[in-house]
């Protein structure tokens, strides 16, 4: 098994899941009491969230950058960044280490064509959808990606940074959260990129009609097959 290292803290709730996901796939396909190789780092999201708010990305890479060559000191030999929105410094880690980066985009994209979907809409935080780095990615496979209106966007973000991160869950936050889906459904979607890792906290598969792409779910399997391969 090739050791695998987390880079997470953004949020510790999702980190979590990342956590948990990995060692219960590593324990299913290994049997007995397998787990997996790992080693993690936890920033502080307070200061990787002022820089997100600042718009500063530069000094946001390198700090993740840092810690990334410090997993791979550890003995890392694949870093699992443990959110979607910090991929938008992905360059920064890849730069920084000589060890491969599993990028959530490339994941991602993956499962949508394994699905045999060509549109998807994308939910995630203001910087995901706004931004390109993400829909790029998933763009860059053949695919095409959707994402909310301006005013839609600003629910979605506001209900991972003031509810999600901090492990509330709002039965109101998830009506909203079906309602834009359906939206995007409307506009073509055939399926739903849930692209934040919180959101799997908020919105699950039986609560809505097109096929969920859960993120974290999708990257920790991706993770575990890289791990376990021969």
């Amino acid at each position: 098994m090739r050791r695998l290292g987390l880079l997470g803290g953004m949020s510790w709730q999702s980190s979590a899941l990342y956590y948990s996901l990995i060692n219960e796939l590593v324990a299913q396909r290994l049997g007995g009491v397998h787990s997996a190789d790992l080693v993690m780092v936890s920033v502080d999201f307070a200061e990787v969230e002022r820089l997100q708010a600042a718009g500063d990305w530069e000094r946001a890479g390198e700090l993740l950058a840092r810690e990334a060559q410090g997993l791979e000191a550890a003995g890392a030999e694949a870093i699992v960044l443990c959110t979607n929105t910090m991929h938008l410094v992905a360059p920064s880690i890849v730069a920084a280490v000589s060890i491969p980066l599993l990028h959530l985009g490339d994941v991602t994209a993956r499962a949508v064509r394994a699905a045999g979907l060509e549109r998807v809409g994308m939910l995630g935080t203001r910087f995901t959808m706004e931004q390109p780095f993400m829909r790029d990615r998933i763009a860059s496979h053949g695919l095409e990606v959707l994402v909310p209106g301006d005013d839609d966007q600003a629910v979605v973000h506001r209900v991972i940074y003031e509810e999600l991160v901090r492990g509330v869950v709002f039965e109101r936050s998830r009506a909203e959260y079906v309602r834009i889906i359906d939206g995007l459904v409307a506009r073509g979607a055939q399926g739903i990129v849930l692209g934040c890792t919180e959101i799997e906290l908020l919105i699950e598969q039986h609560h809505v009609a097109r096929p969920l792409l859960p993120t974290t779910r999708l990257h920790a399997e991706a993770a575990v097959e890289w791990a376990l391969a021969p």
